[in-house]
This record gives C-alpha cells, sequence and structure tokens, in this order.
C-alpha cells in the first residue's frame, strides 16, 4: 500500500509538471470603429445599463415581459441546456483526476481430470482499483477547457434569447396598441362617413347635388367598411404572438391606450465601441465558441502524442474465508500507447478541427459587424425618429383644418363632393401616419435598446 501511494504521489507531480501543447486562444484583432455613430458623443454610459423595466414603464408591458420571461418555451429549453452543460463540464473536469472503483467476488472451480480426480478450488476476493489517464501534454485540459468555454456559451446564449424576448414582447405590445388605435380611428372615421352619407341623400332629395355625389358618399363609407374587419384580424393574430411567446394558449391580451405623445430624451447615451462587444451576449457567445472551437484544435494536436495510464489494485484474495483478511495483494502496471500508424486519421483530424476553428473566427467577426450596423441603425432611427413624428403631427393638424373647411365649404356650395371626400381621404390617412409615428417612436427605443446589448 505504502508502494501504492508512492506511485500515486509521483504520478500526480508529473501531472503538475506537465504542459498543455498547443495555442492559446487571442481575441482576434477586430480593428473596432473609433465610435458607434458621427451623430453621438463619446460616452462610457449607455442606456444598456438600464434594467428592462426601468426602459418600459408601463405597468401592464412590465407584467407581461415578467410573465413571458417566466413561462417561454424557449426560455426554458435554454435553461435546461445550461444545466446539461455545467454536468458536461464536471465530467470532463474529473477526468483530469484518479478514478476509484471497488469490487468483491466469490467463484468456484472444479475439475476431474482422469475422471477419479475432483479438485475443489474455490476464492473469494475484494479489490479496490485507481485508474488514472496522466495528462502529459494537456489533451484532458483542452477538453476541460472546451467544455467550459460550451458551458459559458450556454449561458450566454440564455441571456441573448432574454434579450431577444423582452424586445420582441416589448414590439408587439406596442404593435398591438396601435392596431388598437388605427381600429379607434377607422370607427370614429366609419361614423364620420355615415354621417357623409345621410347629408349627401339630403342634399340630393332636395335637388341640390346630382345623384353622383350620393352614390360616392356610399362607396367611400362602404370602403372604410372593408378596414374595420382586416384590423380585427391582425389584432387577434398579434394577440396570438404575444400569447405564444407567454407560453400560453391564444386569449386577449390586456393592454394600455396608446398615449398621444409619447416623449424622447434629445440625447441618450450608447456607450464606446468596446463596450459593445462586452454588454450584447450573443457577440460574447460567439467569442465562447470560438474559444471552443481553439480547444478542440488542441485536443485534436496532442492526441498524437502518446498516452500514458497507470492501474494499481490493493485488495484481499483467499481460497478459504478464515484466511481472507491475512492474504493482501496488489497490483501495479502502467501502459504506454503511442500512435504509430493510422493512414493520416489524426493529422486530418487536426485538419479539420483548424478548418472548424476558422469557421468560428468569421462566425464570431460576422457577430462582431452584425452589432455595431444594428447599434448604428437604431441610432440612425432613433434621431430621425422625431423629426418623421414633427412633421406627421404638422401634417394631421393641417390635414384636420382642411377638412373641416371643406365640409363647411360644400354646405355652403362652394366646393364638390369630390374636394370634400380628397379632404377627408387625406385627413384619414394623416391620422394612421401620425398613429405609426408615435408606435414608431416606442419600437424605436426598443430595437436601440436590443441594438446596444440591455435587456438581459
Amino acid at each position: 500500500m505504502k508502494h501504492t501511494l508512492l506511485y500515486i504521489a509521483l504520478s500526480g507531480m508529473s501531472l503538475l509538471t506537465s504542459c498543455q501543447l498547443g495555442r492559446h486562444y487571442t481575441r482576434p484583432d477586430l480593428r473596432l470603429p473609433l465610435q458607434l455613430s458621427d451623430s453621438v458623443q463619446q460616452d462610457t454610459a449607455s442606456i444598456a445599463d438600464m434594467q428592462w423595466w426601468e426602459i418600459y414603464t408601463d405597468t401592464t408591458l412590465q407584467h407581461l415581459i415578467g410573465k413571458t420571461l417566466e413561462n417561454n418555451k424557449d426560455m426554458k429549453k435554454a435553461a435546461a441546456r445550461v444545466k446539461e452543460l455545467a454536468a458536461m463540464k464536471r465530467i470532463d473536469f474529473a477526468s483530469l483526476f484518479p478514478q476509484l472503483n471497488g469490487g468483491a467476488y466469490a467463484q468456484k472451480e472444479g475439475s476431474n481430470y482422469g475422471g477419479n480426480n475432483y479438485k475443489n478450488d474455490p476464492e473469494q476476493g475484494a479489490k479496490l482499483t485507481v485508474n488514472w489517464e496522466l495528462d502529459l501534454w494537456g489533451n484532458l485540459r483542452w477538453a476541460k477547457d472546451k467544455s467550459m468555454a460550451q458551458f459559458l456559451e450556454s449561458i450566454e446564449a440564455q441571456r441573448a434569447l432574454k434579450m431577444s424576448v423582452v424586445s420582441e414582447v416589448a414590439q408587439a405590445y406596442f404593435e398591438l396598441v396601435a392596431l388598437d388605435n388605427e381600429l379607434n380611428i377607422v370607427r370614429q372615421t366609419l361614423h364620420a362617413r355615415k354621417e357623409g352619407v345621410r347629408l349627401a341623400k339630403i342634399r340630393f332629395e332636395g335637388g341640390l347635388t346630382s345623384e353622383t355625389s350620393y352614390q360616392q358618399a356610399q362607396v367611400e363609407y362602404a370602403r372604410t367598411a372593408t378596414l374595420i374587419p382586416e384590423l380585427e384580424r391582425k389584432i387577434s393574430l398579434k394577440e396570438s404572438d404575444i400569447a405564444f411567446l407567454a407560453g400560453e394558449y391564444p386569449h386577449r391580451i390586456q393592454r394600455s391606450i396608446l398615449l398621444e405623445e409619447v416623449k424622447l430624451p434629445e440625447m441618450l447615451p450608447v456607450g464606446l465601441p468596446s463596450t459593445l462587444l462586452e454588454r450584447r451576449p450573443d457577440v460574447r457567445e460567439a467569442e465562447q465558441r470560438l474559444i471552443a472551437a481553439n480547444a478542440g484544435v488542441g485536443i485534436a494536436y496532442t492526441q498524437m502524442f502518446p498516452k500514458l495510464s497507470l492501474t494499481a489494485q490493493y485488495g484481499l484474495e483467499s481460497e478459504e474465508f478464515a484466511d481472507f483478511f491475512k492474504s493482501p495483494i496488489h497490483y501495479i502496471s502502467g501502459n504506454l500507447l503511442a500512435p504509430l500508424f493510422a493512414m493520416g486519421k489524426y493529422k486530418a483530424m487536426l485538419k479539420a478541427k483548424k478548418a472548424a476553428y476558422e469557421q468560428a473566427c468569421y462566425s464570431y467577426e460576422k457577430s462582431v459587424l452584425t452589432a455595431f450596423k444594428e447599434a448604428r441603425n437604431a441610432i440612425v432611427d432613433f434621431n430621425k425618429i422625431k423629426e418623421i413624428y414633427e412633421s406627421r403631427l404638422q401634417l394631421e393638424r393641417s390635414s384636420k383644418a382642411t377638412m373641416e373647411l371643406a365640409q363647411l365649404q360644400y354646405i355652403n356650395g362652394v366646393i364638390g363632393y369630390l374636394d370634400v371626400l380628397d379632404a377627408q381621404r387625406g385627413y384619414f390617412d394623416a391620422q394612421i401616419g401620425l398613429s405609426n409615428a408615435i408606435r414608431d417612436k416606442q419600437i424605436t427605443l426598443v430595437r436601440l435598446y436590443k441594438a446596444l446589448g440591455g435587456g438581459w
């Protein structure tokens, strides 16, 4: 037993002094731009540092996002994936250490050579076995590094999914509220069209206008009426989409009324280019995938070198149970396995892993480019949406005044009904455009917040 412990201690020392062959990971040179956009000032602060409930202050939306994060099936699947890779990481870590097994057996062997010489040979035994593969070149440590990177990749994937889910719920919610507002505009317009039909009929029957004006009023009323079922269909589908995200069966979604005025700050901090790589979990996920691919190259490289494994046994063995505890045995062996000829299998495997690492490099660089593109586009949208909103607000007010003037002139017989219809259509389109601008102001903030890595 003393000799066994000595051998194990010496093996442990050799393990600690062994090397890890292969190239360790370094982040690729990305040559990041100096700033995210020419239209924003450099600032270390970012709205991505804020929690999502600080961005989305609507309590109904906050409740909906919280429920979705708890019940979303993709979120649950991502959490289970993290658990799986945490266990796999533990397996590769355990491979670095000796494995201790125990066993007991009893056997009986009978022989009768020549037919007259029966011999009974029973045997009982109990053994402890220690197996240990020494990590001379770092093969097992590369496997541990790979499993750790895959585990961290799953965590970042879970965070990226949470960021996307928060964004999807918020955007779908604002789109749903905008559809409600658009439906309300159509119903009000339909009511006005109905009143227009009544007035046109009175003027036609009174001989003040021709039948054409009356028919045109009816056509416009029918055209407006066709918009209602289409909007109701879109609302129902949007509610189903939100319920699906929340992990629920389709049902009516509670929501607030769209505000007429949505105030956005003049300038939102977006942070520095380098901090975008740290805030975006999808970028960090891609980097962990790259680290795992680099470890895969290390595993393939070290498999071309010999492997040394030690086996030690200590136990008791006896033919008579009475002498069982008086018969200790021990066994120590070392096996050196070196690849000599495999038709180039190991070299081919190394080439394959290097090619996989190259693919992971390009995927990581693409993720960084995507992050910068989305951030820049979101900044541009945020800076321009306020101008779009102001212009559409002015258009809505002017169109309303024009329509009211046209209706008054029509009643007094100054203009024809076609002029009134043109004014009414212009006002209706301006109302819808303003409603969409209000929606887009909210969605622009959602996209900017997501693009900068906020929400998880």
